[in-house]
């Protein structure tokens, strides 16, 4: 086709209202147009072409939808941060682990949770295939309501035993259902910075829980520790009343068989109501050839579709990758951030102070990382953010040697102090801007619709068992080698760093339907690297080019 055959079909089809089709073309036809590489020109040429208006009433709701996921991953984030500062409150010491905020007794108290988010997956998953990513987001946030209620009455260290364990049940439902609701009503051109966005829920329960303790760290009783542990049900509670007045996932609604609403809600939502909109007519065909009625998520008991074909095992494989090393990168040191700002010659008021800096610093590095998930590379980022961290760790754990050398000599040189907090929180900075936006988003990219509830179900699993060990061993080995322990985490981000350059699977640039054909590949890897070409000319009008 020549070149001005180009622009009259371009013309023809704004005339229509919205383009029905995306133009293909030769490189030799296109004398002045830009040319871009992406890994899917129909995906970049049909967003190009069926643009989205952000600040429609649609598009707010759409944000509405994302803000209610973030909820969601506020609840975890809040447990985290509020934790540590309860850690160091003298109330909650003398009542539950004699005076002690190290060694076996903080251990139980802390890991129970993990062991509630290891149980409630496995019932996550189910639930939200059965009743829908809102059903699953709903039951969540009753467990976690209950949860709350339960820790915050506690009178005896059983009952806050007991209380943790239904929080860390209720989490670990929500947060199977929430990021696949997120990722299956984003458009496709929003994906990345809606499923990131929601992952940094983390901070927007951790700031709020280190400044409620920061507040309630002066009160002399008991409510010192109660009033934080009461507000952990807000973010659950709003979800609870909120959520059922917001659209079900298109995919869930295809794959139960009501195909006229899944397709309203593309024509709404994607396609600024506009039905033969490029972006709808290329998801609605990506659905139809990939979502099936009778998969294995009809059947709660089966979880094959996880590991049975060559392309599920490579998914899952990522699923595990993510679960593992996001756990298990250094990060789980921050339950015990006010131990090693003790270490390195913190008193406690500063200690509370620094747990707020921290978390506000760590939201930065995240939210910076999610204004590029739509076009930052997940390969490039998870190898050299990883590697970075091992760096930063290193550095952290050389000063806090040498503070303790000098310790034992009786000697004070703030600046390696100082020099060790800052490295700390470098490392915050760099873990949160690499896997904070990915925790989330990359999993859940990496499964398949009829697999997503109980792949995220599973990866729930994953992050429980880390989560465990980190909870559980963390408090026992800073009490016996205190910051060695931090050079586990060393050498652990170089060998991560590694794997993540030889296996990951690069998703950004992609539909999430088109990810099937990359996961088929002989070697994913390689075929994630695959460019295409699309070219922008000057009327703006775009094609894909064939033979570039």
């Amino acid at each position: 086709m020549s070149h001005s055959s180009i622009e009259k079909h371009e013309a023809e089809k704004s005339h229509h209202h919205g383009p029905s089709h995306i133009e293909h073309t030769n490189a030799s036809a296109l004398h002045d147009a830009e040319k871009r590489q992406v890994h899917n020109a129909a995906l970049a040429a049909a967003t190009a072409a069926g643009a989205l208006n952000p600040w429609s009433k649609e598009s707010l709701l759409l944000y509405l939808c994302c803000f209610i996921a973030f909820l969601c991953s506020c609840a975890n984030g809040y447990d985290g941060s509020l934790m540590t500062a309860i850690n160091g409150m003298d109330f909650y010491k003398r009542r539950f682990v004699n005076g002690n905020n190290l060694g076996e007794g903080t251990s139980i108290i802390f890991s129970i949770y993990t062991i509630g988010g290891i149980i409630g997956p496995w019932f996550a998953g189910p639930l939200t295939d059965k009743f829908g990513r809102r059903g699953g987001m709903a039951a969540g946030g009753l467990v976690i309501c209950i949860g709350s209620a339960v820790i915050a009455s506690a009178m005896h260290k059983e009952q806050f035993i007991a209380g943790r364990f239904i929080l860390g049940f209720g989490v670990s439902i929500m947060t199977c259902a929430a990021p696949s609701y997120i990722i299956e009503v984003a458009p496709p051109q929003w994906r990345g910075r809606f499923a990131a966005f929601y992952n940094c829920g983390w901070f927007g329960g951790s700031i709020p829980a280190a400044a409620i303790t920061l507040g309630t760290e002066k009160i002399k009783s008991d409510l010192q520790w109660r009033l934080p542990l009461i507000f952990q049900c807000v973010p659950a509670g709003v979800v609870l009343l909120t959520v059922w007045f917001l659209p079900e996932s298109p995919r869930w609604l295809l794959a139960n068989g009501r195909d006229a609403e899944a397709k309203a809600f593309l024509t709404k939502y994607h396609g600024n109501g506009q039905e033969n909109n490029p972006v709808v007519e290329l998801e609605w065909r990506e659905f139809q050839d990939s979502i099936k009625l009778d998969a294995s998520d009809k059947r709660w008991w089966d979880y094959s579709e996880l590991f049975n074909t060559h392309a599920a095992r490579w998914r899952f494989l990522m699923v595990v990758l993510m679960g593992v090393f996001g756990q298990f990168s250094g990060n789980g040191l921050g339950y015990f951030n006010l131990t090693i700002y003790e270490n390195i010659g913190y008193d406690t008021s500063m200690q509370f102070i620094l747990n707020l800096v921290n978390s506000i610093t760590s939201a930065v590095g995240a939210l910076t990382g999610v204004s590029l998930a739509d076009r930052m590379p997940r390969r490039k980022v998870l190898t050299i953010g990883t590697f970075v961290c091992a760096i930063m760790l290193a550095i952290n754990g050389g000063l806090s040697a040498k503070w303790a050398s000098n310790e034992a000599a009786n000697t004070v040189d703030l600046k390696v102090g100082q020099g060790a907090l800052a490295a700390y929180f470098f490392f915050n900075i760099i873990y949160s801007f690499t896997y904070t936006p990915l925790q989330a988003l990359f999993p859940v990219e990496c499964l398949a619709t009829e697999t997503r509830a109980k792949g995220m179900a599973m990866y729930g699993v994953v992050v429980g068992i880390f989560s465990f060990i980190n909870l559980y061993a963390g408090p026992i080995a800073l009490d016996n080698i205190k910051y060695k322990y931090i050079f586990i985490f060393v050498g652990w981000d170089v060998v991560e760093s590694v794997i993540w350059y030889l296996l990951c699977v690069e998703t950004v640039g992609r539909t999430l339907e088109e990810l099937e054909a990359i996961f088929d590949a002989p070697n994913p890897v390689r075929a994630s690297t695959h460019l295409e070409t699309i070219a922008i000319k000057r009327s703006g009008g775009v094609a894909i080019v064939d033979d570039a």
